[in-house]
Formats: C-alpha cells, structure tokens, sequence
C-alpha cells in the first residue's frame, strides 16, 4: 500500500477530512515541537503555539502553495512567525525553566555532563539574535535544508548562509569563554 504523501493529506484537509489532519499532526507534530522548544525554551508556551500551527493549518489549509514551499517546510514557516511574534510580545524569552528530565538510561555522572553541555548550548543559542538562533535550529537540530530553511526565514540562501556564520562564530565565543561555563 502506498503511503499518502503529506501535500495529498492537506489537500485532503482543504476538503475538511479530518482524519488526514490527524494523520498529518500525528507525522509534524515532534518535529514543530522540538523546533519551538528549542526557540522558546518554555513547555507551556511551546505546546500553546503548536496548537496554534495546527489550528492554522485546519482553518488555513487553502494558503498552502507546493510550488512554493513543503509542507514541513510550510509549517515550520508559520511556527517561527508565531515565535517571532511571542518574542516581539514578551520582549523575548525567559530561560529560566528547568532542564529536561533526566534519561535514566546513561551512569549518572555521564548524564549530568550531557545535561550541563546540553544547558550550556541551550544558553548560548538563547544568547543568539532570533534570526541567527532559528537558522542554526532549523538546519542542525530539525535537519531542514538550506533551501528549506531559507523558505521558512523569508531570506535567500545566501542570506542564510550568512546568518549561520555568524550564529557559529557567536556561538563558539560564546561556549568557549571560561565564565559561561
């Protein structure tokens, strides 16, 4: 049996099949979640605006153009203007909440350095502007293309290319001095 593509699930929501929204939640869903975790840094607001992208995606699914981007890509798009917009309201974020819950899986000192280095990276790239901050998210940890991600941030891939330089170099400087640690 052939695997419904996600393009033929939301032209299936279009004509209001709420099963193939299910379906298409039930494939996007981790991976909108990880990527505004990671740019908020807060469960509440995280699970609010992912909502929101797939509200969206019900009430708005006749917006969707293949032509001009993927739907992955689509939804991505939409959860980082819902980001953008949460920065621009509470004047950006908050990084206080606590670190993830321990795996239980790793010998507790391997996983409470995991946990610091993880904290570490965490803290940096909420030191990032948005735009340099999204860019690394979207290419390193969501493993969307150049061209995927340059979609989602409005900008050429040049000009994403750019934003991941200098995303990296502020990084690096950033993790490599001695009283961020």
């Amino acid at each position: 049996m052939l695997e419904v593509t996600d393009k033929q699930l939301v032209d299936q929501i279009k004509r209001g099949q709420q099963d193939a929204y299910q379906q298409l939640l039930q494939r996007q869903f981790p991976a909108l979640s990880r990527y505004v975790q990671r740019m908020l840094g807060q469960p509440a607001e995280t699970e609010d605006i992912v909502q929101e992208v797939f509200l969206r995606l019900w009430t708005q699914a006749d917006r969707f153009d293949p032509k001009i981007a993927g739907v992955s890509t689509w939804l991505h798009r939409i959860a980082h203007n819902l980001c953008i917009d949460y920065f621009r309201k509470h004047n950006r974020l908050d990084f206080d909440s606590p670190p993830a819950e321990l795996s239980g899986g790793i010998e507790p000192d391997a996983e409470l350095e995991g946990t610091a280095r993880s904290q570490s990276v965490k803290l940096a790239l909420s030191a990032l502007p948005e735009r340099q901050r999204s860019a690394i998210i979207l290419c390193h940890f969501q493993d969307l293309s150049n061209i995927e991600a340059a979609t989602v941030l409005a900008v050429s891939v040049d000009a994403l290319e750019s934003l991941l330089a200098r995303g990296r170099r502020k990084l690096r400087s950033i993790l490599e001095d001695p009283t961020c640690s």
